[in-house]
């Protein structure tokens, strides 16, 4: 396999499937489906998945939320999406746990760095809820911090389309798809694969990010098998 421990970003969004709010157990049984063909062959997978089905803070605040306020609702969004999904995974009978960065010791183990890493080398899956724990940080920052410090290979962003254009392909029919693309390149033509701040982490750390349709049976294990599927940045 080219990769042996991977970091897995889903959107909020990813998990409402054809609805427009919440989450879609069909999407979630999919992506458990998935995921499970990973773990079959020794893969190490961690997860961070953001809230937008449920919450965005920077949506609250543009209605006249308090930011800080907002961020730590969007933060505990992504608790329950992991909690969804952790459920999921365990359906499909892959061992999970789940790790947030706010103590909600009851549900989420805290994130201990230390721990994770010995859960993915026992095989299972954790799931980072959460967000960093701090407001003004998005999910994508969360999801390059947690994968430099479990010393992932690579981050696999799952997305509704197939890599990174040079326009938005749903708006843009003359928009040309990279198969890869330096960190340089992305910053010089302005395209959006991550926020700001992550996707500088992610540089300055040359951890290559890879951006693909996650909607799209088999493209996990082909992925981590080296098929060239989506975006690569590195």
């Amino acid at each position: 396999m080219t990769y042996k421990r991977i970091l897995l970003k889903l959107s909020g969004e990813a998990l409402m499937g054809n609805r427009n709010y919440g989450i879609d157990p069909d999407r979630l049984s999919d992506y458990a489906n998935e995921i499970k063909q990973l773990t079959n062959i020794g893969i190490q997978v961690a997860i961070v998945i953001g809230g937008g089905n449920i919450f965005r803070g920077v949506a609250g605040a543009s209605n006249g939320m308090d930011r800080v306020q907002g961020d730590h609702m969007g933060m505990l969004a992504t608790v329950i999406n992991g909690l969804a999904l952790q459920s999921a995974l365990e359906n499909a009978e892959i061992p999970t746990r789940l790790q947030s960065a706010i103590q909600i010791n009851e549900v989420a183990e805290p994130f201990i760095r230390r721990r994770a890493i010995r859960h993915l080398e026992k095989g299972r899956v954790v799931i980072f809820g959460g967000g960093t724990g701090n407001p003004y940080f998005t999910t994508d920052s969360a999801a390059v911090l947690r994968a430099i410090e479990i010393e992932a290979d690579v981050i696999l962003k799952g997305t509704r389309v197939d890599g990174i254009y040079s326009a938005d392909p749903e708006k843009d029919k003359t928009a040309v798809k990279f198969d890869t693309i330096s960190f340089k390149d992305v910053l010089q033509k302005g395209l959006k694969v991550m926020d700001t701040t992550a996707f500088t982490l992610s540089q300055e750390n040359d951890l290559p990010i890879i951006v693909f349709d996650m909607n799209t049976k088999g493209n996990l294990l082909k992925i981590v098998s080296g098929d060239a599927i989506g975006t690569t940045v590195s």
